[in-house]
């Protein structure tokens, strides 16, 4: 990482209009010869006390990684279910509580962990939401076994793209996964049934699509669509891309913030619009990213150059994305919903 860190910043009420930060040793300045004089552009703002959720030296199973958190927003409190790694390197999921979302008091146990061999190796990246009153867990099993036809997708193993049901958020019932037999992962729930059925965003790789279901059980391939993928010729989106926390329900659109990499391999978060009565349909999806790794401990840590991120709720009109940093703590950035909103309705 070079030692310059020199930055240029224009401001203005609404967003940041151009800034560049002089320590990414990938920064070229090509990257930027596509902007055609100053353009807005939006950048979620770190919280001071980042990061907000560490590793906890005295546990087994969370000593060494704490991650890609699901937050969900219910009844004046602040609820997260993370991903945490310990002595075994196996992942597990924890839960958390806060009052203002930066201060958390933990279980001292996981509230979900592997029961057998679809996902033996972890359960990972949990999305939380709420449903006609009853919580809803998405999260991705890793297992030695593999099921579906082909080959294997994960070093003889595979994983399962699966949803989790509970009454409490400490409690779950397994109901399965979305597919079987493929590399199918970051998929999230809607907020709310569209058309009268349960619908989900899942990445089939190279793209983002949207199926629905009757019951979160039964999901035919019938039901499912893509919707988009990298864009080639965008210097931050162009290999790879998927979903970050549970889309937001504006009168606008369904508003989605997103992650992706570049063929460098470094996370950034993005956002897109969709139609709510058909999600398949894109509004805009601007072509400049939200956020990008530029802490210490996002741009090394257990994975370096990462910003990920599984939750977006939205509290008195701000925005709180949670994010793993690094695969190794949990960050906090926020925007206010308006701002943001904003410029996924009209940035290029």
């Amino acid at each position: 990482m070079s030692s310059c860190d020199s930055r240029f910043t224009f401001h203005t009420s609404r967003f940041t209009i151009l800034r560049f930060t002089f320590h990414d040793p990938t920064f070229h300045a090509s990257r930027f010869t596509h902007l055609r004089g100053v353009i807005a552009r939006m950048k979620l703002q770190r919280h001071p006390a980042n990061p907000i959720l560490l590793p906890d030296p005295t546990s087994d199973w969370e000593c060494y990684n704490v991650f890609n958190p699901g937050v969900l927003y219910h009844n004046g409190v602040f609820h997260m279910l993370y991903r945490a790694q310990g002595l075994d390197w196996v992942s597990r999921i924890g839960y958390a509580v806060s009052e203002d979302g930066v201060h958390w008091n933990r279980l001292r146990r996981p509230v979900l962990e592997p029961m057998d061999g679809t996902d033996s190796r972890g359960v990972e990246d949990p999305r939380v939401v709420e449903i006609d009153g009853v919580f809803y867990m998405t999260y991705t099993a890793y297992g030695r076994e593999f099921h579906g036809p082909g080959e294997s997708t994960h070093n003889g193993g595979g994983i399962l793209p699966m949803i989790a049901r509970s009454p409490n958020l400490i409690t779950w019932e397994r109901l399965g996964p979305i597919v079987r037999g493929e590399d199918n992962k970051d998929h999230v729930l809607f907020p709310r049934r569209i058309g009268g059925r349960y619908a989900a965003l899942h990445r089939r790789r190279p793209r983002v699509w949207l199926a629905y279901s009757d019951d979160l059980i039964t999901w035919r391939e019938a039901d499912m669509a893509p919707i988009y993928g990298p864009r080639e010729d965008n210097w931050w989106d162009c290999t790879s891309v998927g979903n970050n926390g549970v889309p937001i329900e504006t009168e606008h659109g369904w508003l989605l913030l997103n992650h992706a990499y570049d063929d460098d391999h470094i996370y950034r978060l993005g956002v897109a619009l969709l139609d709510l009565d058909d999600p398949t349909q894109v509004i805009n999806r601007p072509t400049e990213p939200i956020f990008w790794p530029e802490e210490l401990w996002e741009l090394r840590g257990d994975v370096p150059n990462v910003v990920f991120s599984c939750a977006n709720p939205v509290v008195d009109g701000m925005i709180y994305v949670y994010y793993g940093g690094g695969d190794h703590v949990i960050g906090l950035a926020t925007c206010r919903l308006d701002e943001l909103l904003d410029f996924a309705l009209n940035a290029e």
